[in-house]
């Protein structure tokens, strides 16, 4: 209790208060609808990204600038992490994480690879297993995983550029393999930059980054559903108005191109460079949140006045986006840049800031 306390004022006189201190002022301005409570779970990072739970409600996270991915565990259940281990290190900007079947999958820049692993681990016992090379270079380095319920893993890689005709087809794109690597193929494409993926029931959904240089609101960013096969109009339209729109600045072929790409169902102001994304499935927060698509906005650094610096909420059904949690803006200075978004083994929301280096707990009454 005396560590959490000192956290909570800034200060850090023992080592048990590491994880919780940290950028205490800016959880206190962060603002969630009424009911709501934020708070600093872990801090200390230098740039955490994506999230996965483990088999034991142990929260994992990616820490790219670091090339390390993290444990945070919270065995005593008071809502802050009660250290931060150091899973494994030496690694290749680390991005998505998911678990399946004894194995925590790790999406580097250039390859996906796996750690054996057992509930309860804090260190890998044995180095990783590459399972598969990723295209590198270009303008987009992240890499996103998750298992569907077939048992397949999908791997998104973004763009190699703004906007440009690509020579490899894994990239703007999500490709689908065996668990073990093995059989890729494409599933969809016309995604220039779909680092957020999560699954609803048997659907698929991506978040995406739009083009750039097309002024401060043109394109929208964008929230698809994928289906085998599908593809989303990148680099030659993009959703305006739930219509799929041909990008004339790029022009390399007829408007007709469109005719067939997947429009989003949903979008938000052009270039708020949404990032992770999560359906939150848990049971502690009011029924009105539950079955909500979270996605987190990083911020825009194109536009004259920023948009994104939030992390919004989606109805799958109808598209409708409203604010969830706001006040990492202050005018126009970022104080800080949400990444990631995951609901824990608790039911609450985990939100990364990879400006501060710190994760976030949304927790709903006396939860």
């Amino acid at each position: 209790m005396k560590s959490t306390v000192l956290a909570l004022l800034g200060l850090c006189l023992t080592t048990a208060c590491t994880a919780a201190q940290a950028q205490p002022s800016l959880a206190s301005r962060l603002n969630a609808p009424d009911g709501f409570k934020v708070s600093a779970y872990a801090a200390g990072l230098k740039n955490p990204r994506l999230m996965a739970v483990a088999p034991n409600g142990d929260l994992f996270v990616s820490d790219q600038g670091a090339g390390r991915v993290y444990v945070l565990p919270d065995r005593n259940r008071d809502g802050v992490a009660d250290s931060k281990q150091v899973f494994a290190e030496g690694l290749n900007a680390p991005h998505g994480l998911a678990f399946r079947s004894g194995y925590l999958y790790v999406a580097n820049t250039d390859a996906v690879v796996r750690f054996a692993y057992k509930p309860g681990d804090l260190k890998a016992t044995a180095s990783p297993v590459k399972l598969l090379d990723l295209p590198t270079g270009g303008g987009h380095s992240t890499r996103t995983v998750v298992f569907g319920p077939d048992g397949k893993m999908y791997v998104s890689a973004g763009s190699s550029c703004n906007v440009c005709e690509e020579s490899d087809p894994r990239r703007a794109a999500v490709w689908v393999y065996d668990a073990d690597g093995k059989n890729g193929k494409l599933f969809a494409s016309g995604l220039r930059n779909a680092v957020g993926l999560a699954w609803l029931g048997d659907t698929l959904y991506a978040s995406n980054n739009g083009r750039d240089n097309l002024g401060d609101n043109i394109p929208p960013e964008s929230f698809y559903r994928l289906s085998a096969g599908s593809n989303h109009g990148w680099p030659y339209c993009y959703t305006v108005s739930g219509v799929q729109t041909y990008d004339k600045d790029f022009g390399r072929k007829d408007a007709s191109v469109c005719k067939n790409a997947t429009a989003a169902f949903a979008t938000v102001t052009a270039h708020s460079a949404p990032l992770g994304i999560n359906f939150y499935t848990a049971r502690t927060f009011p029924a009105q949140y539950q079955g909500m698509l979270f996605a987190a906005l990083h911020g825009s650094w194109n536009r004259s006045e920023r948009s994104g610096d939030k992390v919004v909420m989606i109805d799958p059904r109808t598209g409708k986006v409203s604010d969830f949690l706001t006040g990492f803006l202050d005018g126009q200075t970022s104080l800080g840049r949400p990444a990631g978004v995951l609901n824990a083994a608790d039911g609450s929301l985990m939100v990364t800031d990879d400006q501060n280096g710190t994760v976030y707990r949304i927790s709903y009454g006396n939860q």
